[in-house]
């Protein structure tokens, strides 16, 4: 099976994002890149130089449902005329803004995030979420873990790893152990585990971080030779990733922990400590804000801390 990485810019901080087709039948993408002019143009060259146009793709599978993975779907889907898109169930990206559910409010406002803040954050992803096409009803099916995605020289199973988001999935071809991670593998940077509405409680939050842990766990197990992400170079040495991103995260736990103190504080305020550089700018905000609250549940879940609610906010203590 040949599965050919593209390279398609974006807006992004985080610059280019990977695409991957696999030249077979069906012909698939995984994930498309941004709804950019110059995600676009990249995106219909790199196909051409396998001979290949939008209208031949017959797939479209997404990793999950962040703008710089899913934004051209709808623009393929229709040149290609009704290619068959698939996504996990519990994205919601493709439908609507990241910020733009009551629940989300409700969620980092109980984490102390002031709402001038929140509507700033929200004001930016409004402007992100122009770089979708929002998907209808009936113009996409569920990814279910542990199912195939068939082709005519062999398979991918589905393993739903989420953690990033609570429904990013990963592809494995079992004959090489080769995977395709979208951004629950990286080899330069450690994933973000994004704060979300838990997809059955909206109430609730998804436990990201503890979920990361378990899907990074999960891919261990397949003992892979070869590992493409959403962003960057692929891997090849996957336990020395696994290792690092253990330190990593174990390093950030300690240091997240040594911010509560006996009189309490918010996951706002220690996103503030943790993270002083990133409060000029919208999105290095939000990120920063999802990693203080993804640790401190992590640190609550393993009862390193406990948590109050006080006039509505959650406050941490020793």
């Amino acid at each position: 099976m040949k599965i050919i990485p593209l390279s398609i810019p974006t807006p992004f901080y985080v610059g280019d994002v990977n695409v991957y087709l696999i030249p077979h039948d069906p012909v698939t993408l995984i994930d498309v890149g941004p709804k950019t002019k110059a995600a676009e143009t990249a995106l219909r060259e790199g196909l051409g130089r396998h001979g290949f146009k939008f209208s031949d793709i017959e797939r479209i599978v997404l990793t999950h449902s962040h703008e710089d993975h899913c934004g051209l779907t709808k623009r393929i889907r229709d040149e290609a005329l009704n290619a068959d898109v698939f996504i996990h169930e519990w994205e919601t990206g493709h439908l609507f803004g990241r910020l733009a559910k009551d629940e989300h409010r409700a969620l980092l406002l109980r984490s102390g995030v002031p709402d001038k803040v929140f509507d700033d954050m929200q004001t930016l992803y409004e402007e992100i979420s122009l770089l979708t096409d929002s998907l209808a009803e009936g113009e996409y099916s569920s990814l279910v873990d542990d199912t195939e995605l068939e082709f005519d020289v062999g398979a991918l199973r589905v393993i739903h790893t989420p953690g990033h988001t609570p429904g990013s999935c990963s592809f494995v071809r079992e004959a090489d152990r080769t995977l395709i991670c979208g951004d629950c593998v990286l080899k330069r940077i450690t994933p973000n585990p994004i704060v979300s509405p838990d997809p059955i409680d909206p109430t609730r939050r998804y436990p990201s971080l503890s979920e990361y842990l378990v899907s990074l766990a999960r891919i261990r197990s397949f003992a892979p030779t070869l590992v493409h992400g959403g962003h960057g170079e692929a891997v090849t040495d996957f336990e020395e990733i696994f290792q690092r991103y253990l330190r990593a995260i174990n390093d950030r736990q300690s240091r997240v922990l040594s911010l509560v103190t006996p009189g309490g504080v918010t996951a706002f305020e220690v996103a503030q400590r943790l993270f002083p550089d990133s409060f000029g700018h919208e999105v290095h905000r939000f990120l920063a804000i999802s990693e203080a609250i993804a640790h401190l549940d992590l640190a609550s879940a393993e009862r390193k801390i406990e948590v109050e609610v006080s006039a509505g906010v959650e406050v941490y203590k020793r």
